[in-house]
């Protein structure tokens, strides 16, 4: 018999997870509500939310409306999109993850503190360096911070486009690799000029970072990992890489029809994870989706 595991440690993180509580909350008061962008990547849990009564807006659509409730998802929105939503009498419910929020105040504080403050002068020309996904949400919320005057940088070989004579104020965008964002720092230490200043800061989420390790043990204890996650989920992109670079027989899929039985050949044990946009009832659902294929109940 097929032996099937679902990892207790993959599925929404705590951001995700209030995102979608507050979205619930206000759909069951009744009204329209909209959400700026998707909600979670994830197309099945958009799907959910949508039969519900949650509209997805993209932000050309936002300068359109007015007098509306708009939700903010937990990625964060640069201080235009508040703006924007004050001029237009829109109400926000504001679920920008608190991991994330705290990091934007980080970013505005030294922004400002290298063009406001007297003291800071002489390093006003500091740059601002974000390690993340350009275009990502949450990415663009951050940038937004410093009146789009951020550096992002997406991968390390990205680090050598810096101008090593100016301080450099390292942030991540809270989903990055840690060893990756720790190879970066090591880089510009060694490369930094005496004269400038340079400090990092570890801004990833550890409940993020800590599915890392978690996911590649997990994956290692079967013969076949079907690993649950959308197609646009950075966070999915990473945990899937580290769940092939232990255990080949790892398959990607967004919903169970897209389960191939052959995948199960000669396999004994199958272990299903995802990313933190994964909802659980669609692990589960491909967990049902195998025993049924399998001749099996599908009851937990």
């Amino acid at each position: 018999m097929l032996q099937i595991e679902i990892d207790n440690g993959s599925g929404f993180c705590f951001g995700v997870t209030t995102a979608i509580k507050k979205a619930e909350e206000e759909l069951a008061k009744g009204g329209t509500l909209y959400c700026l962008g998707d909600i979670v990547h994830n197309s099945m849990e958009v799907e959910r939310l949508h039969e519900n009564g949650l509209v997805t807006i993209n932000h050309d659509q936002l300068r359109e409306l007015h007098d509306v409730k708009v939700l903010l998802r937990a990625h964060g929105e640069p201080p235009e999109t508040y703006e924007l939503a004050r001029r237009n009498n829109i109400e926000i419910t504001d679920a920008t993850c608190p991991v994330v929020l705290q990091l934007q105040k980080r970013i505005k504080k030294q922004y400002e503190e290298g063009t406001d403050i007297p003291e800071h002068k002489e390093d006003a020309d500091r740059q601002i360096v974000i390690f993340g996904k350009n275009g990502h949400a949450e990415v663009l919320g951050l940038v937004g911070q410093t009146h789009s005057r951020a550096i992002v940088i997406e991968k390390f070989d990205d680090v050598k486009k810096l101008d090593f004579n100016r301080s450099i104020y390292l942030y991540s965008q809270t989903t990055k690799s840690l060893d990756e964002f720790h190879h970066i720092i090591d880089y510009i230490q060694s490369h930094i000029s005496p004269e400038a200043k340079f400090k990092s800061f570890d801004t990833i989420c550890r409940q993020v970072a800590n599915r890392m390790p978690n996911i590649a043990n997990f994956a290692s204890k079967h013969d076949v990992v079907v690993f649950v996650a959308g197609r646009k989920s950075s966070n999915g992109k990473v945990l899937f890489k580290e769940c092939q670079s232990v255990n080949a027989n790892s398959h990607q899929i967004e919903s169970a029809d897209e389960i191939d039985m052959q995948w199960f050949n000669g396999a004994k044990t199958v272990g299903i994870c995802g990313a933190t946009s994964t909802p659980k009832w669609l692990m589960e659902e491909c967990r049902d989706y195998i025993r049924r294929w399998n001749g099996e109940e599908s009851n937990s």
